[in-house]
């Protein structure tokens, strides 16, 4: 006697959650903003900006990580938060496209295509949030 089985096991694969996008975009940010704060002192030199930027915007990104964090967190998770924190990601996308379009804070080859690669990403966080925030009216 033969036994045949079929696999029934399916994945399914929905659109991402305001908390995932959210709790995506705090640890990213989060571990940038520490990455910016422990090595500002080499990545003057590979990038362009003095390392006191580094600092700044390290630690500017370490507070976001928190608030997203928390904000991902609640339940419900508050509506005029997480749409602030998609447009702060979209004013962060559009700024980092200026700073390296203006030539501002004299950054390296290398920090211009960090800067656009970050503004990339920091996109898709901003329209996956958004995007999240249209499916949960």
């Amino acid at each position: 006697m033969n036994t045949t089985t079929a696999d029934t096991t399916t994945t399914t694969t929905g659109p991402v959650t305001l908390k995932t996008a959210l709790l995506l975009d705090a640890a990213i940010t989060g571990a940038n903003g520490l990455a910016y704060v422990a090595c500002a002192a080499v990545l003057d030199s590979l990038l362009g900006p003095s390392p006191t930027h580094f600092v700044l915007i390290g630690a500017f990104l370490v507070a976001c990580s928190v608030i997203l964090g928390v904000t991902g967190t609640r339940r419900p998770i508050p509506r005029g938060w997480a749409t602030f924190a998609a447009e702060v990601n979209v004013a962060w996308a559009i700024g980092s496209v200026a700073v390296v379009g203006f030539g501002w804070f004299d950054l390296t080859t290398t920090g211009q295509v960090w800067t656009l690669m970050q503004a990339a990403l920091v996109a898709v966080f901003a329209t996956l949030q958004l995007t999240a925030l249209r499916r949960t009216r």
